[in-house]
């Protein structure tokens, strides 16, 4: 792959360090997904020394496409939420000639998909009449709207699903039984699908708080790895070199890894997952202050995964959900239908919030013979998979968990806490996003912006000027063909 022009991937911005006699500051990113990689890219344009550490044997972190079916499976984030050029990724997506397979408008129910993209089944594997699902959804939209009223009146935060049962207590009418309560249910499972965390975790003040972008949802039809590999072209990148301490010295930083290996830096990006921080995996010297440690602690981790299965043939509805109906939301089920966006004959299981970590304690084969009892319950004609991945989100060491999600009781001021910096050490990733934790653009950006912190801060302590030069990427954007997005 060509490299970016210089400058596109840093949002628009590098910097020409003066002087033949200077030495460049140095930087230290460790995390190698998106946001790390962000964040080196940018300071990379800005002419200083990056040094990228990376668990890992691969970059990506928790956005990771695998082709070992053939053809590009994201395992782990794979929508961009919010296609529109507002969205910080839109540049570099449409400068790669990517292509985005919109599953939702602005005004979806359940988030990234619409209500009439659904196919759902009872246990029995008959179809739930569309009507129905049309109606309870209404239903559940009125629902979630009432909960505002009980936020209102409450100054303690409480469980979302708390606050709809007073909401139900309260309307006798929005009450359902049967068939339609089934479907209700479902609809509280893709709820906490978006939160990766059951609704008795999810906060009432919190969970509609995010400010989603405009323009549907869209899924990566060639994959996520296609953003990654750009922005990485050129990065002085070291894999599989695990940091276990970091040490704020008064002329910089000292990083080290598992292996003994000790790197030196003016300063750090700490763009590692937040589950990574909540275990005490690395240990800071001098330790974190307690308004950064509490930060972390006072963050929630949720943990979705991802039972991918091809199939040799196709025998299922073309539509873009296959659900299964049930009495609790743990009892429902949710698949993906790949081969609707891109073609190829693959669903995607989703197991989100404790199933999720149910699931992890299981073998890959006993998952995968769990998720195809559900969907021979549904279709009775299923087959057996050729090929299957499963993802451990919650139990990968190098993740320990999905995404950030809003816990009872978050106090308000966390995110902003958890993304200052802490004298010469920095810190990004999608926790660091206060308007879009938990997307790639919120960790792109988080990314972005602590390098841009970092920059400064360098600059201006080392008494080298900010001579600051627009690049030409934005007329270049702009010259190119719009966003790729298909509907069908």
């Amino acid at each position: 792959m060509d490299q970016p022009p210089n400058g596109f991937a840093a949002g628009g911005f590098f910097t020409h360090i003066d002087g033949q006699n200077r030495s460049p500051p140095s930087v230290i990113v460790i995390g190698g997904g998106i946001s790390g990689i962000a964040a080196a890219r940018a300071l990379s344009n800005a002419s200083f020394k990056v040094t990228l550490l990376e668990s890992r044997d691969r970059l990506g972190g928790r956005v990771h496409t695998d082709y070992s079916f053939g053809c590009p499976i994201d395992m782990g984030a794979s929508w961009l939420h919010g296609v529109c050029n507002e969205n910080s990724l839109a540049p570099l997506i449409r400068m790669l000639g990517l292509r985005l397979y919109r599953t939702s408008g602005d005004n979806s129910v359940l988030y990234d998909h619409d209500l009439e993209s659904y196919a759902l089944f009872d246990k029995h594997g008959q179809q739930v009449p569309q009507e129905i699902v049309s109606k309870v959804g209404e239903t559940f939209e009125k629902i979630l709207k009432e909960t505002v009223k009980v936020r209102d009146e409450h100054a303690n935060d409480m469980p979302l699903i708390q606050a709809m049962a007073i909401v139900l207590d309260r309307n006798p009418h929005m009450k359902l039984e049967g068939l339609d309560d089934q479907v209700l249910q479902w609809c509280v499972c893709r709820l906490e699908a978006w939160f990766a965390a059951d609704a008795d975790e999810i906060s009432l003040k919190n969970w509609d708080q995010e400010r989603v972008l405009t323009g549907g949802h869209g899924l990566m039809v060639n994959g996520y790895y296609p953003v990654i590999e750009a922005l990485a072209q050129g990065l002085d990148i070291r894999l599989n070199q695990r940091v276990t301490e970091i040490t704020r010295q008064y002329n910089g930083v000292k990083v080290t890894t598992e292996d003994g290996t000790s790197y030196f830096a003016d300063a750090c990006i700490i763009s590692v997952p937040l589950g990574v921080l909540k275990a005490n995996i690395i240990k800071f010297e001098p330790e974190l202050p307690s308004w950064k440690s509490s930060a972390i602690a006072n963050l929630g981790v949720g943990v979705e995964n991802k039972i991918a299965m091809h199939f040799d043939r196709v025998f299922w509805p073309n539509v873009e959900v296959l659900g299964m109906v049930g009495p609790t939301p743990k009892a429902c089920g949710y698949f993906l239908n790949l081969h609707k966006a891109t073609g190829n004959p693959v669903l995607v299981y989703m197991a989100a919030g404790r199933f999720a970590q149910e699931v992890e304690k299981l073998s890959d084969k006993e998952a995968v013979s769990l998720v195809v009892s559900h969907l021979k319950k549904m279709l009775p004609d299923a087959t057996e998979p050729t090929q299957y991945l499963v993802s451990r989100w919650g139990s990968d060491p190098n993740s320990l968990g999905s995404y950030s999600c809003d816990l009872v009781g978050k106090p308000a001021d966390v995110c902003a806490r958890f993304s200052a910096p802490v004298e010469n050490l920095y810190f990004a990733g999608e926790a660091a996003s206060a308007e879009h934790s938990g997307s790639v653009h919120g960790a792109y950006s988080s990314g972005i912006a602590a390098a841009e912190e970092c920059r400064k801060r360098l600059l201006t302590l080392k008494g080298i000027p900010d001579l600051v030069q627009v690049a030409a990427w934005e007329e270049m954007a702009g010259a190119v063909a719009p966003l790729q997005i298909c509907r069908t």
